[in-house]
Protein backbone atom coordinates (compact mmCIF):
# COMPACT_ATOMS: atom_id res chain seq x y z
CA UNK A 1 0.00 0.00 0.00
CA UNK A 2 2.71 2.55 0.68
CA UNK A 3 4.21 1.60 -2.34
CA UNK A 4 1.24 2.54 -4.44
CA UNK A 5 0.51 5.87 -2.56
CA UNK A 6 4.47 6.60 -3.53
CA UNK A 7 4.01 5.88 -7.35
CA UNK A 8 0.88 7.86 -7.34
CA UNK A 9 2.41 11.07 -5.78
CA UNK A 10 4.86 10.85 -7.90
CA UNK A 11 2.64 10.43 -11.32
CA UNK A 12 0.79 13.73 -10.00
CA UNK A 13 3.92 15.45 -9.87
CA UNK A 14 4.76 14.52 -13.23
CA UNK A 15 1.54 15.35 -14.82
CA UNK A 16 1.76 18.88 -12.83
CA UNK A 17 5.27 19.69 -14.09
CA UNK A 18 4.70 18.87 -17.68
CA UNK A 19 1.52 20.53 -17.88
CA UNK A 20 1.50 23.66 -20.28
CA UNK A 21 1.19 27.21 -18.71
CA UNK A 22 0.71 30.74 -20.34
CA UNK A 23 3.26 32.49 -19.10
CA UNK A 24 3.03 36.71 -18.75
CA UNK A 25 6.43 38.43 -18.24
CA UNK A 26 6.63 42.56 -18.86
CA UNK A 27 9.36 44.26 -21.13
CA UNK A 28 10.67 48.28 -21.03
CA UNK A 29 11.32 49.57 -23.98
CA UNK A 30 12.82 53.56 -23.84
CA UNK A 31 13.34 53.48 -27.92
CA UNK A 32 9.79 51.98 -28.58
CA UNK A 33 7.31 54.59 -30.08
CA UNK A 34 5.91 57.53 -27.83
CA UNK A 35 1.42 57.06 -28.34
CA UNK A 36 -0.97 58.93 -27.61
CA UNK A 37 -4.17 58.30 -26.12
CA UNK A 38 -5.40 57.17 -29.42
CA UNK A 39 -1.97 54.66 -30.53
CA UNK A 40 -0.62 57.47 -32.76
CA UNK A 41 2.83 58.88 -32.15
CA UNK A 42 2.62 61.88 -29.65
CA UNK A 43 4.25 64.98 -29.57
CA UNK A 44 5.42 66.55 -26.46
CA UNK A 45 3.09 69.72 -25.13
CA UNK A 46 4.91 72.70 -25.95
CA UNK A 47 6.04 74.25 -22.25
CA UNK A 48 6.72 70.25 -21.48
CA UNK A 49 9.34 68.04 -21.27
CA UNK A 50 10.20 64.41 -20.27
CA UNK A 51 12.45 61.67 -19.46
CA UNK A 52 12.59 57.86 -20.33
CA UNK A 53 13.11 55.91 -16.52
CA UNK A 54 15.36 53.47 -15.96
CA UNK A 55 12.07 51.22 -14.85
CA UNK A 56 12.79 48.72 -12.17
CA UNK A 57 9.44 46.94 -10.99
CA UNK A 58 5.50 47.01 -12.16
CA UNK A 59 2.19 45.84 -11.67
CA UNK A 60 -1.03 45.48 -13.35
CA UNK A 61 -4.51 44.87 -12.15
CA UNK A 62 -6.02 43.28 -14.92
CA UNK A 63 -5.09 41.50 -18.30
CA UNK A 64 -7.41 40.05 -20.79
CA UNK A 65 -7.79 38.44 -24.77
CA UNK A 66 -9.61 40.18 -26.88
CA UNK A 67 -10.82 38.25 -30.11
CA UNK A 68 -11.09 41.48 -32.78
CA UNK A 69 -11.02 44.97 -32.56
CA UNK A 70 -14.77 45.29 -31.45
CA UNK A 71 -14.35 43.25 -28.45
CA UNK A 72 -15.63 45.27 -25.95
CA UNK A 73 -13.84 45.66 -22.53
CA UNK A 74 -14.69 42.81 -19.68
CA UNK A 75 -15.83 40.64 -23.15
CA UNK A 76 -12.67 38.91 -24.02
CA UNK A 77 -10.75 35.74 -22.18
CA UNK A 78 -9.53 37.57 -18.55
CA UNK A 79 -6.67 36.58 -17.21
CA UNK A 80 -6.16 38.31 -14.35
CA UNK A 81 -8.00 40.71 -11.88
CA UNK A 82 -5.94 41.74 -8.94
CA UNK A 83 -7.48 42.13 -5.67
CA UNK A 84 -9.49 44.85 -4.50
CA UNK A 85 -10.98 46.78 -1.44
CA UNK A 86 -13.21 48.95 -0.33
CA UNK A 87 -11.38 49.80 2.99
CA UNK A 88 -10.67 53.36 1.81
CA UNK A 89 -14.52 54.08 1.15
CA UNK A 90 -14.52 53.25 -2.36
CA UNK A 91 -12.96 50.29 -4.97
CA UNK A 92 -10.33 50.35 -5.30
CA UNK A 93 -6.81 48.25 -6.11
CA UNK A 94 -5.36 46.94 -2.66
CA UNK A 95 -1.83 47.60 -3.45
CA UNK A 96 -0.82 46.21 -0.36
CA UNK A 97 -1.76 42.52 -2.24
CA UNK A 98 -0.77 43.47 -5.90
CA UNK A 99 2.11 41.80 -7.54
CA UNK A 100 4.60 43.64 -8.25
CA UNK A 101 7.70 42.12 -10.76
CA UNK A 102 11.18 43.03 -12.26
CA UNK A 103 11.48 43.21 -16.09
CA UNK A 104 11.84 39.59 -17.75
CA UNK A 105 9.90 38.11 -14.34
CA UNK A 106 6.84 36.03 -14.36
CA UNK A 107 4.04 37.95 -13.76
CA UNK A 108 1.29 35.26 -14.25
CA UNK A 109 1.03 31.72 -14.80
CA UNK A 110 -2.11 30.04 -15.81
CA UNK A 111 -2.72 26.57 -17.23
CA UNK A 112 -3.31 26.79 -20.73
CA UNK A 113 -6.43 24.20 -20.22
CA UNK A 114 -7.94 27.29 -18.25
CA UNK A 115 -7.45 29.52 -20.89
CA UNK A 116 -11.10 29.81 -23.20
CA UNK A 117 -10.18 28.44 -26.59
CA UNK A 118 -9.84 31.12 -29.28
CA UNK A 119 -8.15 32.87 -31.47
CA UNK A 120 -7.07 36.57 -29.71
CA UNK A 121 -5.46 39.73 -31.93
CA UNK A 122 -5.28 41.76 -28.94
CA UNK A 123 -4.77 42.08 -25.54
CA UNK A 124 -5.54 44.43 -22.51
CA UNK A 125 -3.14 45.58 -19.80
CA UNK A 126 -4.61 48.11 -17.08
CA UNK A 127 -1.16 48.84 -15.44
CA UNK A 128 -1.27 49.84 -11.30
CA UNK A 129 1.83 50.60 -10.32
CA UNK A 130 5.59 51.20 -11.88
CA UNK A 131 8.96 51.59 -9.86
CA UNK A 132 11.98 53.92 -11.41
CA UNK A 133 14.41 56.37 -11.53
CA UNK A 134 15.07 59.47 -12.93
CA UNK A 135 17.52 62.53 -12.98
CA UNK A 136 16.68 65.11 -11.04
CA UNK A 137 18.32 68.82 -10.64
CA UNK A 138 18.16 70.32 -7.17
CA UNK A 139 20.06 73.05 -5.74
CA UNK A 140 21.84 73.38 -9.15
CA UNK A 141 22.97 69.99 -8.59
CA UNK A 142 22.25 66.47 -10.57
CA UNK A 143 20.44 63.67 -8.56
CA UNK A 144 19.07 60.24 -9.09
CA UNK A 145 15.70 59.92 -7.77
CA UNK A 146 13.25 56.54 -7.09
CA UNK A 147 9.27 57.20 -8.01
CA UNK A 148 6.63 55.13 -7.17
CA UNK A 149 4.05 55.98 -9.74
CA UNK A 150 0.13 54.59 -8.63
CA UNK A 151 -1.72 54.95 -12.40
CA UNK A 152 -4.47 52.87 -11.80
CA UNK A 153 -7.81 54.19 -11.87
CA UNK A 154 -7.95 53.93 -7.74
CA UNK A 155 -5.28 52.84 -5.06
CA UNK A 156 -5.28 51.67 -1.54
CA UNK A 157 -2.30 52.56 -0.49
CA UNK A 158 -1.29 51.99 3.72
CA UNK A 159 2.59 52.21 3.90
CA UNK A 160 5.60 51.35 1.54
CA UNK A 161 8.83 51.96 1.88
CA UNK A 162 11.03 53.65 -0.82
CA UNK A 163 14.65 53.84 -1.17
CA UNK A 164 14.99 54.29 3.07
CA UNK A 165 12.17 56.55 3.07
CA UNK A 166 9.40 55.25 4.52
CA UNK A 167 5.83 56.45 3.59
CA UNK A 168 2.34 56.31 5.12
CA UNK A 169 -0.59 57.22 3.18
CA UNK A 170 -3.83 55.02 4.64
CA UNK A 171 -6.32 56.10 1.97
CA UNK A 172 -7.07 56.08 -1.56
CA UNK A 173 -5.20 57.66 -4.03
CA UNK A 174 -6.54 58.50 -7.54
CA UNK A 175 -5.09 58.22 -11.00
CA UNK A 176 -1.52 59.60 -10.88
CA UNK A 177 -0.75 59.77 -7.22
CA UNK A 178 3.33 59.89 -6.73
CA UNK A 179 5.93 59.75 -4.37
CA UNK A 180 9.90 60.57 -4.82
CA UNK A 181 12.91 59.33 -2.57
CA UNK A 182 15.93 61.48 -3.21
CA UNK A 183 19.08 61.42 -0.94
CA UNK A 184 17.25 60.39 2.06
CA UNK A 185 14.21 62.61 1.56
CA UNK A 186 10.69 62.02 0.87
CA UNK A 187 8.55 63.61 -1.41
CA UNK A 188 4.62 63.33 -2.98
CA UNK A 189 2.37 64.93 -5.28
CA UNK A 190 -0.69 64.13 -7.46
CA UNK A 191 -0.43 64.55 -11.56
CA UNK A 192 -3.42 66.48 -12.88
CA UNK A 193 -6.87 64.43 -13.28
CA UNK A 194 -6.93 62.76 -16.60
CA UNK A 195 -3.44 63.39 -17.79
CA UNK A 196 -2.16 60.52 -18.05
CA UNK A 197 -1.46 58.67 -21.16
CA UNK A 198 -3.03 55.47 -21.70
CA UNK A 199 -2.45 54.26 -25.57
CA UNK A 200 -5.84 52.63 -27.34
CA UNK A 201 -5.34 51.90 -30.68
CA UNK A 202 -9.09 50.85 -30.89
CA UNK A 203 -10.80 53.22 -28.95
CA UNK A 204 -13.46 54.18 -31.64
CA UNK A 205 -14.84 50.55 -31.34
CA UNK A 206 -13.31 49.19 -28.12
CA UNK A 207 -13.54 52.80 -25.46
CA UNK A 208 -11.80 51.59 -21.95
CA UNK A 209 -13.10 54.20 -19.24
CA UNK A 210 -11.99 57.30 -18.16
CA UNK A 211 -9.16 57.34 -15.67
CA UNK A 212 -8.47 53.51 -15.90
CA UNK A 213 -4.66 52.33 -17.17
CA UNK A 214 -6.04 49.89 -19.77
CA UNK A 215 -3.55 50.30 -22.26
CA UNK A 216 -3.96 48.19 -25.63
CA UNK A 217 -1.75 46.05 -27.95
CA UNK A 218 -1.80 43.97 -30.89
CA UNK A 219 -0.63 40.62 -31.37
CA UNK A 220 2.06 40.66 -34.97
CA UNK A 221 -0.07 37.65 -35.72
CA UNK A 222 -3.36 35.98 -33.61
CA UNK A 223 -2.45 34.31 -30.61
CA UNK A 224 -4.32 31.11 -31.15
CA UNK A 225 -5.22 28.32 -28.06
CA UNK A 226 -6.69 25.47 -29.57
CA UNK A 227 -7.01 23.61 -26.28
CA UNK A 228 -4.08 20.80 -27.11
CA UNK A 229 -1.32 22.44 -26.69
CA UNK A 230 1.75 20.83 -25.33
CA UNK A 231 4.04 23.75 -24.54
CA UNK A 232 4.36 26.73 -22.74
CA UNK A 233 3.18 29.85 -24.59
CA UNK A 234 5.08 33.24 -23.24
CA UNK A 235 3.58 36.20 -23.78
CA UNK A 236 6.13 39.03 -23.64
CA UNK A 237 4.27 42.37 -22.88
CA UNK A 238 6.71 45.30 -24.20
CA UNK A 239 5.80 48.60 -23.03
CA UNK A 240 7.63 51.94 -23.91
CA UNK A 241 9.21 54.35 -21.51
CA UNK A 242 9.71 56.85 -23.94
CA UNK A 243 9.77 60.05 -22.07
CA UNK A 244 6.78 58.74 -20.24
CA UNK A 245 8.00 60.38 -17.46
CA UNK A 246 6.54 64.36 -18.02
CA UNK A 247 6.37 67.45 -16.20
CA UNK A 248 6.08 70.85 -16.51
CA UNK A 249 9.32 73.33 -17.53
CA UNK A 250 9.84 76.25 -15.72
CA UNK A 251 13.37 76.27 -16.53
CA UNK A 252 13.56 75.26 -20.04
CA UNK A 253 16.29 73.38 -19.80
CA UNK A 254 15.43 69.81 -20.26
CA UNK A 255 16.13 68.54 -16.66
CA UNK A 256 13.51 67.98 -13.98
CA UNK A 257 13.58 70.83 -11.21
CA UNK A 258 10.85 70.47 -8.40
CA UNK A 259 12.42 72.99 -6.55
CA UNK A 260 12.07 75.36 -9.36
CA UNK A 261 8.34 75.03 -9.03
CA UNK A 262 7.86 72.30 -11.63
CA UNK A 263 5.11 69.85 -11.37
CA UNK A 264 4.65 66.29 -12.77
CA UNK A 265 2.18 65.86 -15.36
CA UNK A 266 2.11 62.48 -16.99
CA UNK A 267 3.91 59.40 -15.87
CA UNK A 268 1.49 56.93 -18.54
CA UNK A 269 3.21 53.93 -20.25
CA UNK A 270 3.79 55.23 -24.14
CA UNK A 271 2.37 51.88 -26.01
CA UNK A 272 2.06 47.84 -25.54
CA UNK A 273 3.67 45.62 -27.75
CA UNK A 274 2.63 42.21 -26.91
CA UNK A 275 4.71 39.26 -28.62
CA UNK A 276 4.41 35.15 -28.20
CA UNK A 277 6.63 32.34 -27.86
CA UNK A 278 5.26 28.91 -28.45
Amino acid sequence: MIFTFLTSCSKDETVEKTKPYLIVKFKFDPNQERLNNLGKVAVMPAGNDGQSPLFAKISSHYIELAPNANTLLGSGAVLYHAPETMIGGAKAIDFKQAKVVHEGEDFLKIPLSELTKGSYEWIRVSLSFQEFDIKIRESGLDFTGTVASFVGFNTYVTDFVLGSVPFAVNENKSQGYWALSIVGKGFSGQAPAGATTVPNPIASTSPIPAGSCVVTGKFASNLVITGNETQDIVVTLSLSVNKSFEWKEVNVDGKYEPSAGEQVFDMGLRGLIPSFTK
